[in-house]
Parts: structure tokens; C-alpha cells; sequence
């Protein structure tokens, strides 16, 4: 039974990817940030863990880790997105999705890591973007920030190898989620014509993606797109 932690774990990908470790008998723990609803929805049905924390926070991830121990697999999920022109985006949205979806995962590996080195193993999967392969238009800041992790992700995988600690990462292309709610269905309905497999993803698409990384005991420093093939 592995000990798997996942961040941003109250819905969507987080939510599935809870629903699928802890199927196969782990024990799950997963960090969220708001809707206590959703998060008790998502322990109640999975028997997860729940454990209320901003990741931007170092402090609170600190205080969230401490009552977790040690930690085999470690999912940062957590993040947030903006849509519109870069010219209109304030300077503290630009920077909260910086905190979150960046420095996020700095905080939660730096918290993981006395467990990892102690059994000189570990296994971090972190969470891009297509958009942070390519760029999106009117998606700057949240294409930065998955670049970010692109390269963070390979980074790491450098510096941890030779500790036993593999980093790799998934990058998700259009997953019908709640950050697709406000896109118009024709919009996805296209998007999903674009794909060669002939539709959008789901969220369990990509906790399936996970869940071989997290299995993948020769694999870092790997970015798996899970897009569908909508970019090769």
C-alpha cells in the first residue's frame, strides 16, 4: 500500500485521480483550497483523506505534510487559470497564478522530500498543459506557468535521479472538466472534430496517465501529453 498525496484533489482531474489510487487500495490524501462540499463528497466516496490547504502557502503545506508522514507519490495537481489579453490581467492575478500553479509545487516537493530521501525513493508527478507546450492565445499567464512546470518537471528529474526519486509529468490537453464550463459547447464540439481521436478528455483519461507514472520505474523527466493527439 503506497501513501499517495495529491494536491488540488476536490475535483476535476485531482477528484478522479483520488478516486483512482484509492480504488486500488492506497492511502490518499489530497490538499484543496475551497468548497469544503466537494472535498467531503470526494472523501466520502473514496475514503481519501481530505486536508484544507493553500499550496501557495509554504507554511500551511509545511502544517499539511506533518500530519501526513511519509509519502510515496507525490501528485501536484493544484491550479488555477485566467483567460483574457494579457494587457487587462492585474499584476496580483498574474502573480496569485504564479503562487499557485509554480511556487505550489516547490513547496509541496520541498515538504515530500525528507520522506523521499530517507527511503531513496519517491515519484512526483507534476501537471502541465498542452497550452504549455505551445502557448494559448489570451491564456499567457497560465501558458507561462505550465511552460514553468515543463521545465521545472526535467529540472528536478536531473537533481533527484541520483537520489531515487523519479519526476515526471502530464500535460492535458482539452478535458472536460470545470474550467471547460464556461467554454461554449460549438467551441468544444470543434475542438473535439480536431482531435484525431474524435473527442475531448476526461478526467480520468488523465489519472489513468498518472497512475502508469506512477508505475513507470524507468521513466523521468517525461512530459506525457494527454491531449488526444489535438497536438503532436
Amino acid at each position: 500500500m503506497a501513501t499517495i498525496v495529491i494536491t488540488g484533489g476536490s475535483r476535476g482531474i485531482g477528484a478522479a485521480a483520488v478516486e483512482l489510487f484509492a480504488a486500488r487500495g492506497d492511502r490518499v490524501y489530497f490538499l484543496y483550497e475551497q468548497r469544503d462540499d466537494a472535498a467531503i463528497a470526494v472523501a466520502e466516496k473514496t475514503g481519501a483523506t481530505p486536508i484544507r490547504c493553500d499550496v501557495s502557502d509554504g507554511a500551511a503545506v509545511r502544517a499539511a505534510f506533518s500530519q501526513i508522514g511519509d509519502v510515496d507519490v507525490l501528485i501536484c495537481n493544484a491550479g488555477r487559470m485566467h483567460f483574457g489579453l494579457m494587457s487587462m490581467m492585474a499584476e496580483d492575478e498574474w502573480d496569485r497564478i504564479f503562487d499557485v500553479n509554480v511556487k505550489g509545487i516547490f513547496h509541496c516537493v520541498n515538504a515530500a522530500m525528507p520522506a523521499f530521501l530517507r527511503k531513496h525513493s519517491g515519484c512526483v508527478i507534476t501537471v502541465s498543459s498542452m497550452w504549455g507546450q505551445v502557448g494559448a492565445s489570451c491564456e499567457a499567464a497560465y501558458s507561462a506557468t505550465k511552460g514553468a512546470v515543463i521545465a521545472l518537471t526535467k529540472a528536478l528529474a536531473k537533481e533527484l535521479g541520483p537520489s531515487g526519486i523519479r519526476v515526471n509529468c502530464v500535460a492535458p490537453g482539452v478535458i472536460l472538466t470545470d474550467m471547460c464550463a464556461s467554454v461554449d459547447p460549438e467551441v468544444l464540439a470543434e475542438m473535439a472534430e480536431e482531435t484525431p481521436v474524435g473527442r475531448n478528455g476526461t478526467a480520468m483519461d488523465v489519472a489513468k496517465a498518472m497512475e502508469y507514472l506512477a508505475n513507470a520505474e524507468f521513466i523521468t523527466g517525461h512530459v506525457l501529453s494527454v491531449n488526444g493527439g489535438y497536438v503532436i
